[in-house]
């Protein structure tokens, strides 16, 4: 067996083999047919479930097909529609908002330039770095606090602010490989890396991670 990385670089190298080999289906489990339904769909999934949001997305796309639909939304009946998914009064207003700033600044169309993503409303470079990496076919790795824990578990980082490890693993990780790395990472940590009790006897990544059986 060779021996264990010696660099983050390395242990990054190694990480992505094994992940990619452990989670082939790795994919983004939010329901959406385009771009900005994407988008719609992260933003309903701060502090709420995937199932959850996709229980509720049909009606919303059914009832807001596009961006201008969703512009002209009335508050009351989109709080409504969304309300299962947690803080529906914040979500509305940023649906709002992000629609609205679509229509009017970017010709009712997902922009793919990162800077341009964040400067919507309740976009932040996480949802930003889903509608790239998922949607629109660009780099983007979204670091969520699964990618957080893990990337310091696995010795990848000593960072805790989710944009400087983004930048640092972005460094690591084949620019067209980031987000399924990402998603990945998300699974091995809701499947076997716990918060509170990881499970080292089943992991995969047990022979070289530095926190195994800590």
């Amino acid at each position: 067996m060779p021996g264990k990385p010696r660099s983050p670089k390395g242990q990054a190298k190694l990480l992505l083999t094994r992940l990619i080999e452990e989670y082939p289906e790795a994919r983004c489990e939010l329901a959406h047919a385009n771009p900005f339904e994407l988008l719609a769909a992260t933003i309903l999934s701060a502090q709420c479930t995937d199932v959850r949001v996709n229980m509720v997305t049909p009606a919303l796309f059914a009832r807001y097909p596009t961006p201008a639909d969703l512009a002209e939304a009335e508050v009351s009946e989109l709080e409504d529609l969304i309300r299962s998914t947690g803080f529906f009064h914040n979500k509305a207003k940023s649906l709002l908002g992000m629609a609205q700033a679509l229509v009017e600044r970017f010709d009712s169309v997902v922009p793919g330039a990162m800077e341009d993503l964040v400067t919507i409303p309740g976009v932040g470079r996480k949802t930003a770095n889903v509608v790239r990496s998922v949607a629109l076919g660009l780099p983007g790795l979204p670091v969520d606090t699964h990618v957080l824990r893990l990337s310091a578990r696995l010795g990848l980082t000593e960072q805790d602010d989710p944009v400087k490890v983004e930048h640092e693993l972005n460094a690591m990780i084949p620019a067209m490989e980031r987000g399924t790395f990402g998603l990945r990472l998300i699974l091995h940590g809701r499947r076997i890396c716990a918060a509170r009790k990881p499970n080292c006897s089943a992991c995969t990544l047990a022979d070289f991670c530095p926190s195994a059986g800590k």
